[in-house]
């Protein structure tokens, strides 16, 4: 099956799908080895990975695409991707569909920020007027080549003009034609029921640790209602505070032995990046030019003329 038909049964299925966020392409891997059946990229952990800054529109639609492509080319999972504002307007919004879906992406989501936007986690957000939005679905939903691209709507609109016209926009974006609502930063466990209850459509979560909503564990926000939920930042905040930690220890003791034993050694690590399966795959070409060189009674072809 593609890759995009496993994201969608996956979103409809009726255990939640949990998508933990790819901080890399070697967290993208690591992710994919544990087990998980999707991964998640997201213009934060990108534009920290890429660029060391916060999420506030630095990044590029190209460079987002390259990054995406390098990932979509580590794994074999889907990988659903953050299309952020569109960057740009509708005409924009196309372009971005068609880029990430050719560099690989099962899935991507739009918002209905002001560009430019802002983590959804972050003060200032403001939000388009609900033509605007549904306008971009529209073209969204026109520009894929692959019906089963999974096309998500996320309204901000919370934060800034409350649950009610939060829920509307939702219903709204569902009815145009959106396969996945997301209602960002609910600020409790109440607000993330009333979405799951008044929105008739698969809704997606999204645990963002030290955020403004509650960090529920999945079979709890399967209970509510939903039926994804993405880490996002986890494997991020993770990798700042074991390099930080390592850094410290580097520079106190002039070594890292003391930091020995949260680190992969030489030969764990290039056991789990596959050095010796690409090696054994190299001999194997090798070998076989080797055989075809030295085959008995070999005449070379030549072009005449």
């Amino acid at each position: 099956m593609k890759k995009t038909g496993l994201l969608k049964k996956y979103i409809l299925d009726p255990k939640i799908l949990v998508m933990p966020g790819a901080h890399d392409a070697l967290s993208a891997r690591i992710i994919e080895k544990a087990g998980f059946k999707a991964l998640f990229v997201g213009g934060y952990p990108a534009t920290a990975a890429l660029m060391g800054n916060p999420d506030i529109s630095f990044l590029t639609l190209i460079e987002m695409v390259d990054h995406i492509a390098r990932l979509t080319d580590t794994v074999d999972i889907p990988v659903f991707v953050d299309g952020d504002t569109g960057h740009g307007g509708v005409l924009n919004v196309a372009r971005t569909v068609r880029e990430l879906e050719r560099a690989g992406a099962a899935g991507l989501f739009i918002e209905d920020q002001v560009f430019p936007k802002r983590c959804g986690h972050m003060e200032g957000k403001q939000v388009v007027g609900r033509e605007d939005m549904l306008a971009k679905i529209k073209a969204a939903l026109d520009a894929r080549i692959d019906p089963d691209l999974v096309i998500m709507a996320r309204t901000d609109a919370l934060a800034v003009l409350g649950l009610d016209e939060a829920i509307e926009r939702g219903i709204l974006y569902r009815e145009a034609g959106a396969d996945l609502i997301f209602v960002e930063a609910p600020r409790s466990i109440e607000e993330m029921r009333r979405i799951n209850q008044e929105i008739n459509a698969p809704t997606l979560a999204n645990n963002v640790e030290g955020g403004k909503t509650p960090v529920l564990p999945a079979k709890e926000l399967e209970t509510l209602g939903y039926n994804v939920v993405i880490f996002p930042v986890a494997a991020t905040y993770a990798i700042a505070k074991a390099v930080t930690g390592l850094m410290e220890e580097l520079k106190f003791t002039g070594t890292t032995e003391g930091f020995k034993d949260q680190m992969w050694q030489f030969g764990d690590f290039n056991r789990f990046i596959g050095v010796e399966d690409l090696r054994r795959q190299e001999r194997t070409y090798l070998e076989q030019g080797l055989a075809m060189a030295a085959k008995p009674g070999r005449k070379p072809q030549r072009r005449s003329g």
